[in-house]
């Protein structure tokens, strides 16, 4: 879900250089992550993501929807969010899918912590760790932390997606 459908980034970043008085842009996140750029501040920065309202507003990834809303045509889609990493979140993700996903049955939304529990053909993810023990095609979807990332298939936006699974 996050940085695949959900900006996340920039609603992290927008908090944090309010907070801290910083200037850090996405380009600053390219190969690495917000808590390794200030490894002092680790704490401060996970605990944004402990708000149970951080991931409620957050916006949407551009042609996420209607890209989806067309492959769901074709196939069955799952939205799965690695939730157990900051239980908090549960309730904001939920509500946050069904106000922009709710064309998607709710019972297809997978709140889970280990991701090879998903039994699928396909798994789009930003984060490679994600892959391990999964049994179907692993895509990876550009994020800053993952440009260096070369042992996936990669897709850079939703067109892309589209145009992988819709010839």
């Amino acid at each position: 879900m996050d940085e695949v459908i959900a900006d996340f980034n920039s609603k992290h970043l927008r908090l944090f250089n309010r907070d801290y008085n910083e200037n850090i842009t996405i380009e600053d996140l390219r190969e690495t992550r917000l808590r390794l750029l200030r490894p002092h501040l680790t704490s401060e920065i996970i605990n944004y993501l402990n708000d149970p309202t951080f991931f409620r507003d957050l916006d949407v990834m551009e042609d996420s929807q209607e890209v989806i809303q067309e492959l769901s045509k074709h196939y069955e889609i799952f939205i799965t969010t690695a939730a157990m990493e900051h239980p908090s979140s549960f309730n904001a993700k939920y509500e946050w899918l069904k106000e922009h996903f709710g064309f998607l049955n709710e019972m297809n939304f997978v709140f889970c912590g280990n991701k090879s529990i998903i039994h699928a053909d396909y798994l789009i993810d930003d984060n490679a760790r994600h892959f391990e023990g999964f049994g179907g095609q692993g895509i990876l979807f550009t994020a800053p932390h993952n440009l260096v990332e070369t042992r996936y298939v990669r897709v850079n936006n939703w067109k892309e997606v589209k145009n992988y699974f819709i010839m």
